[in-house]
C-alpha cells in the first residue's frame, strides 16, 4: 500500500471573470440576450501520481503548472473535478501557513485549534506547547490574539506546529523562506531532519539545488500535466535546458 495514490486526477477551476459574475449581471445579460457561462480553466489534466512510503518527492514546473494546486488536491483542501486521490497516513500540509487561524483567539488557544486540525488532540498540544512557543520564538507573546501579530511571526507558528509531531506525510510548498534569516537556517535546519526520517515528503521549492540534493525522484510539472518524473539530476536538467530556451519558464511556485 502506498502513502499516495492519484488516478487521472482532473480539476477544473473558476477564472477571476467567473467569481465576480453576480447574479444581477447573469440576469441583466439573460434578458438582452446576451447571456455567456463564466470561463473555467482546466488547472491538473489526468495527473497519475503514486508516492511510496518514506519517498521524497520534488515538484517543479513554471507559474500556472499546478504545483501548488496539486498539493491542496492532495490534502483535501480541493476536490478534484475527475478522478481519485487516496492518501493513507496523517498528513501535515504546509501550504498556506496560518491559512487555518483564528485572529481573535490567543496564540496559545490557535496552537491547540490548528493542531486539533491537523489530527492531534488538546493534551498533546498542551502537552506540545512550550517547545512549540520556543521554536516560533513567541513565548513572550502566548497570552495575546493572533491578531496583534506580524504575518511573518503567523507563518514561523504554522511552520512551528505542522513540523513538531513529524507527520507521517509532509507537504512543503515555498516554506523554506519562512521568517528572517536566523529563522530560516532554522526551519531549514528541521526540514533537513524530516528528510532524513522516514515520513513521506512531496516539496514544492523554488531551491532547484536544494530538490536535487534532497529528494529521490523530482516531478516536473506543465500545463497541469506530469512532463517528466524521474532522477531528480537528470529531471532538473532539463527543466533547466527548457528554461533557457524557453523565456516564457519561470521557477516561482504556481
Amino acid at each position: 500500500m502506498n502513502s499516495i495514490d492519484l488516478r487521472r486526477v482532473s480539476l477544473y477551476r473558476r477564472t477571476q471573470e467567473e467569481f465576480s459574475y453576480d447574479f444581477k449581471a447573469m440576469m441583466l445579460h439573460a434578458l438582452r440576450g446576451r447571456y455567456n457561462s463564466p470561463a473555467r480553466r482546466q488547472v491538473l489534466c489526468d495527473v497519475d501520481l503514486t508516492v511510496g512510503w518514506g519517498e521524497k518527492i520534488g515538484i517543479i514546473g513554471a507559474n500556472g503548472a499546478g504545483k501548488s494546486t496539486l498539493l491542496k488536491v492532495i490534502s483535501g483542501i480541493l476536490r478534484p473535478t475527475s478522478g481519485s486521490v487516496t492518501v493513507n497516513g496523517r498528513i501535515a500540509p504546509l501550504i498556506e501557513l496560518g491559512a487555518g487561524f483564528e485572529p481573535e483567539l490567543s496564540v496559545e488557544e490557535n496552537i491547540i485549534y490548528y493542531g486539533v486540525l491537523l489530527g492531534f488532540s488538546r493534551a498533546h498540544m498542551r502537552e506540545r506547547m512550550g517547545a512549540i512557543l520556543e521554536f516560533s520564538e513567541l513565548i513572550d507573546r502566548a497570552h495575546e490574539p493572533l491578531k496583534a501579530l506580524s504575518s511573518g511571526m503567523n507563518a514561523r507558528l504554522g511552520f512551528a506546529i505542522a513540523t513538531d509531531s513529524h507527520p507521517e506525510i509532509l507537504l512543503l510548498d515555498e516554506v523554506l523562506g519562512v521568517g528572517d534569516e536566523r529563522f530560516r537556517t532554522k526551519s531549514k535546519a528541521r526540514i533537513q531532519e524530516l528528510f532524513s526520517e522516514h515520513a513521506t515528503i512531496i516539496v514544492v521549492a523554488h531551491e532547484l539545488t536544494f530538490i536535487k540534493e534532497s529528494c529521490d525522484r523530482v516531478i516536473w510539472l506543465r500545463d497541469g500535466s506530469v512532463f517528466e518524473d524521474g532522477d531528480p539530476a537528470t529531471v532538473v536538467a532539463h527543466y533547466l535546458e527548457m528554461m533557457h530556451t524557453d523565456t516564457t519558464l519561470v521557477t516561482a511556485t504556481s
